[in-house]
């Protein structure tokens, strides 16, 4: 699988964690992040990673930053993009598997990284089940065309 990954200043190291760690698993990784720990902006990550994925050049995308939240939510601005903030794995699970996310994003602030990889595993593992759920992402993506 191909994922697109991209993180801000506070969590360069812990996107160095994952990347190596999805590679490991046998994923491509694209690293649209930053290298430095020079303070940036996070909403250009998101929307890189947002575009990506929707551009389909990504099967998935994974962000971090401080907590998750400013960054998934520059990536919920670009239109497909279904984009989850967890901080533990049923909730990074469900979201996949209920509401088809597409970019998964947590903190580098908030999670350690054993944790985090827990909640990759269990997003990435996890399968969307469709049928009732799929009327409810028809929803929540008719919402950017209104």
């Amino acid at each position: 699988m191909k994922i697109a990954i991209g993180n801000d200043h506070s969590a360069l190291e812990m996107k160095r964690e994952i990347k190596a760690y999805l590679e490991e698993k046998g994923h491509e990784v694209i690293n649209f992040g930053t290298d430095t720990e020079e303070s940036c902006d996070y909403p250009m990550y998101g929307e890189k990673v947002g575009r990506a994925v929707v551009a389909k050049e990504a099967d998935l995308g994974i962000l971090i930053c401080g907590t998750g939240v400013g960054i998934s939510l520059s990536a919920n601005k670009v239109k497909g993009v279904r984009a989850v903030v967890c901080s533990e794995p049923y909730s990074a699970k469900l979201s996949k598997m209920h509401n088809n996310t597409n970019i998964l994003a947590f903190g580098a602030r908030v999670v350690g990284i054993e944790l985090a990889k827990m909640i990759v595993d269990e997003w990435l593992n996890a399968e969307f089940e469709g049928g009732r759920h799929q009327r409810r992402v028809d929803m929540l993506m008719d919402i950017e065309t209104r």
